[in-house]
């Protein structure tokens, strides 16, 4: 079975957006704390299920690059279309350690990636991605702060049935000690924060839901980035289509807003307003 070479996801995105504009990355941070005193965080503070059956209110989700479309059958449709095209929804809401849930099919098509994200200004990172020509696995992978490590975090994990062909609930547990990737109920894989260098690279500071679909096989994009994501995109086999039934997401705060005491970047330093 083909298993791409592990990527920073992250750095991969910007490298799309250089290509077809800012609006397209789907990792960006409008301001990044550890060099400047930024806005706060709004916070969920609770714990909803989202059914995308229909348009989510715009008080909790907005479409970053569009367009999404949303019905009974099959939940949120993102779609490439043509070269340039990468779909991508997030939470305006922030949650500070918690849970995560995406019922989700992922697309077809060479060099197609579909990806759950957490992202947070400070550019800690929890990843799912898929890769459309490759139906038995899924990545995850793991970030603090921005950091491009020479070896990637990124593991891949079997899924029974079929990554592209089924709907699979992905799963993240976010917590001050560990990181825990589920799929369909089944920990396929537990992050200690201490072992995260010293718990400097672990995942720490509020984070958004992203959601979303891109072509890491654009004929524009580098070689590399075009080899982990399985080859170069045919543009003429499109359209490629990324479903999601559902998300959930758990707030484990109940606070009203996230803000940053100081620039470490430390979970310590974040503020929780009630």
């Amino acid at each position: 079975m083909w298993l791409p070479r592990p990527l920073h996801a992250a750095a991969a995105l910007l490298a799309w957006s250089a290509l077809v504009g800012t609006a397209a990355a789907q990792a960006h941070t409008d301001c990044f704390p550890m060099n400047k005193t930024c806005p706060p965080n709004p916070a969920l503070g609770m714990e909803l299920n989202f059914n995308f059956n229909t348009t989510p209110k715009f008080e909790t989700w907005e479409t970053t690059v569009g367009p999404v479309t949303y019905d009974a059958n099959n939940g949120a449709t993102f779609r490439i279309s043509k070269m340039g095209d990468s779909p991508t929804i997030r939470t305006k809401f922030y949650f500070f350690w918690g849970r995560t849930e995406v019922i989700l099919k992922a697309a077809k098509g060479r060099g197609v990636i579909s990806s759950i994200m957490l992202l947070s200004d400070n550019l800690d990172e929890i990843d799912f991605e898929f890769f459309g020509t490759n139906h038995t696995h899924a990545q995850t992978n793991y970030y603090g702060k921005g950091f491009i490590p020479e070896i990637t975090n990124g593991e891949y994990h079997p899924i029974d049935g079929s990554v592209i062909d089924d709907y699979h609930n992905y799963t993240s547990i976010w917590t001050k000690d560990k990181l825990e990737f589920l799929i369909d109920g089944r920990n396929v894989r537990t992050l200690l924060a201490k072992d995260a260098n010293n718990t400097y690279y672990y995942p720490q500071t509020p984070m958004r839901l992203y959601i979303g679909i891109w072509a890491g096989g654009d004929p524009r994009m580098p070689q590399g980035t075009r080899e982990w994501a399985g080859g170069d995109t045919d543009y003429s086999q499109a359209p490629f289509d990324m479903f999601v039934k559902s998300a959930h997401v758990k707030d484990d705060t109940t606070g009203k807003e996230y803000s940053y005491s100081d620039r470490s970047g430390s979970w310590e330093s974040i503020k929780i307003v009630s």
